[in-house]
């Protein structure tokens, strides 16, 4: 009894002291319309956090900041951290930055994302804020802009601002890609093969949990109050874990 009761204190103090040093509480959203589609990524995202760290649904702030079709030049960084101006005391933990779909498709956007992450990442030490990337989606056909293999072009630009500016990266692009390979019947795009679909949202929302809190979304019970079924979510929360495990 003394042996189990030492075994559990023990398992106790270490989940209580990783709640207790929890980072990223404070996070801001910044990109477009595949942020802000099927009730906002944000809000699947926190829902996940909350579910895995309850002591915590009362201090996790989560803001987004969208523009329909922005690039990720459109946006006044310097206004957005500067947090109290959009209802926030304390200054954000984390700035989750989303690029425009067609920013990795020419030279002259590619160089101009790549400047202004490095602009980005300068504006966000200053405020304490740590910058981190997400990879966005290729289309899918009946997007006239489709074309084979375009997760290449837009994961060589995320990685390579990434490592230029030091700088963490959400693979959601390459999750959306082994997804299709493993299943090529799942629906990932909505009908104009470019903006996520439910499930594209739940996995991206999968992925973005996994990252910011180092923690598996495998068996995460979340599935939007219903509307993902149970072969869905376990199917998705799969590959969320070893797209993030393989990147």
């Amino acid at each position: 009894m003394k042996k189990f009761f030492l075994i559990f204190f023990i398992s106790f103090s270490l989940t209580a002291n990783n709640d207790t040093n929890l980072a990223n509480k404070n996070i801001l959203f910044v990109g477009n319309s595949y942020l802000y589609y099927n009730d906002s990524l944000h809000n699947h995202v926190k829902r996940m956090a909350v579910e895995r760290f309850p002591s915590y649904e009362e201090k996790f702030i989560y803001k987004s900041s969208t523009i329909g079709g922005a690039r990720s030049w459109h946006h006044n960084f310097e206004h957005l951290l500067e947090s109290k101006n959009i209802g926030v005391d304390e200054s954000f933990d984390l700035l989750i930055l989303q690029g425009g779909s067609a920013e990795p498709l020419s030279e002259t956007s590619r160089v101009r994302f790549q400047n202004t992450v490095k602009e980005v990442n300068k504006i966000a030490k200053k405020h304490g804020t740590k910058l981190v990337l997400y990879m966005t989606h290729a289309y899918v056909p009946p997007d006239k802009r489709y074309e084979d293999n375009m997760i290449n072009k837009i994961s060589s630009l995320y990685v390579n601002a990434g490592k230029a500016n030091n700088v963490e990266v959400i693979p959601v692009g390459i999750g959306f890609e082994n997804a299709y390979k493993e299943n090529p019947n799942i629906r990932l795009h909505n009908i104009d093969g470019t903006h996520p679909s439910l499930l594209g949202t739940y996995l991206a929302a999968c992925i973005v949990y996994g990252v910011l809190y180092d923690d598996s979304p495998i068996g995460i019970n979340y599935n939007y109050y219903g509307k993902v079924s149970d072969q869905e979510r376990i199917f998705i929360q799969k590959i969320a874990h070893e797209t993030i495990s393989n990147f």
